[in-house]
């Protein structure tokens, strides 16, 4: 069944799609930098960074250099998952710097941290007065000093969202989002070069990070014809071009085919919402030291199965149902087969992926049975809530025994 087949003759729900940033996307639009900061915002920028792998990057240091010949620079790096303490210490150290534009270049760490640091310099507040669920509950108002997005790794897709994700990992930690439209960059720069240092473990994991949140966002509850149109557009890329990536760290267009893809998950999740993989993912990140691309890597496949298992059981005329089907043809490129063989070469590939890219088990970073109960306890609600058919805790107990 085609995408068009899904909607003909039906009415289309009403929906909304949030407005995106200004999207720069090609080979060499890193050059674009220096004259969109100083054409639209000033001289002062504070340049957030990873830890290591800007200063290890040729193409990220052509990037310093070109602005340290006009603007006046501060910066910060982040070498882990971004905390409130980290985002806290910045804002306090730079506030009284007021920089004119945030640039943030790196991974999804990097773009989470700049976009809550740009949201609060302005006003000098703490991010506890406004992370959900755990902070004050203060409503956020803006503004946020602007913020560009340059990601050098395709997996989040967090520069097209306005979340700015934020972990404290331990046994009681918590992963929650900093959130509002305010904090959506106003211009991201795409550019496949910047990717090509990725080794094949953090290809993988960002890979399979954007492949499980257009797959996810295709199939909620809360998809609608954009966002169907931009992640099967997604999907095409990564099916192309995730083996190539990994295999082949130097091939650039399948660099530019999953920064693409990566890109367009941030849209899609942002609108449609996320599922299973992603509600475990929250409390699985916050209690173990996973990195978020690997959670999703190992239990895509399981999660997948346990969603159609559930569905043909329980919801057997869903049109997520039909949509996994959709996805099984497409990614195998065999457009004849019915539904039901598309769902079992779907569910191959995935596990065939799995195995490729070395998707490691939970329990290699600790995850033990016993800890089973409080991950679901914590779930996502969020993203559990758009999942397309809501599981059972007998369900969720297999899912991740499954990969320990």
């Amino acid at each position: 069944m085609s995408l068009l087949d899904c909607y003909v003759n039906k009415m289309i729900h009403s929906f909304f799609v949030a407005s995106t940033p200004h999207i720069h996307f090609g080979i060499g639009k890193r050059y674009a930098l220096p004259e969109i900061i100083m054409q639209q915002y000033g001289r002062k920028i504070l340049l957030v960074t990873g830890a290591t792998s800007f200063d290890h990057s040729s193409h990220c240091q052509d990037i310093l250099l070109a602005l340290q010949a006009d603007c006046e620079i501060r910066r910060i790096r982040v070498d882990s998952e971004p905390s409130p303490q980290l985002v806290d210490r910045a804002v306090a150290e730079f506030h009284a710097f007021m920089p004119d534009c945030v640039v943030a270049i790196g991974g999804g760490s990097t773009v989470d941290a700049g976009k809550a640091i740009a949201g609060l310099l302005s006003s000098g507040d703490s991010v506890m007065e406004y992370l959900e669920g755990v902070g004050r509950g203060k409503t956020y108002t803006g503004p946020s000093t602007p913020f560009i997005a340059i990601p050098t790794t395709a997996g989040t897709g967090g520069e097209t969202s306005k979340n700015a994700v934020l972990s404290v990992i331990s046994k009681d930690g918590f992963k929650k989002s900093f959130r509002h439209e305010e904090l959506v960059p106003k211009h991201i720069i795409l550019d496949p070069e910047l990717t090509i240092n990725c080794s094949a473990a953090v290809t993988a994991a960002c890979g399979m990070d954007a492949f499980t949140q257009l797959l996810e966002s295709f199939v909620s509850t809360r998809a609608n014809p954009v966002t169907d149109a931009l992640a099967l557009s997604g999907l095409e890329k990564v099916r192309a071009a995730l083996p190539v990536a990994f295999d082949q760290g130097d091939n650039i267009e399948a660099r530019a085919a999953m920064l693409y893809a990566s890109s367009m998950s941030g849209i899609t999740l942002a609108n449609a919402g996320l599922g299973s993989v992603h509600g475990l993912a929250s409390p699985l990140g916050a209690y173990f030291p996973i990195p978020h691309g690997v959670v999703c890597g190992t239990l895509l496949y399981e999660a997948t199965r346990t969603n159609i298992t559930a569905l043909i059981e329980r919801k057997p005329d869903s049109l997520s149902l039909k949509k996994y089907a959709q996805i099984g043809r497409l990614m195998t490129l065999q457009p004849n087969l019915d539904d039901t063989t598309a769902h079992q070469a779907l569910l191959a590939l995935l596990k065939q992926w799995s195995e490729k890219l070395n998707m490691p088990k939970l329990s290699n970073y600790g995850v033990v049975t016993e800890d089973i109960a409080n991950i679901i306890a914590n779930i996502s609600g969020g993203s559990m809530a758009t999942n397309p058919i809501e599981l059972t805790k007998a369900e969720l107990e297999a899912l991740i025994q499954s990969r320990l």
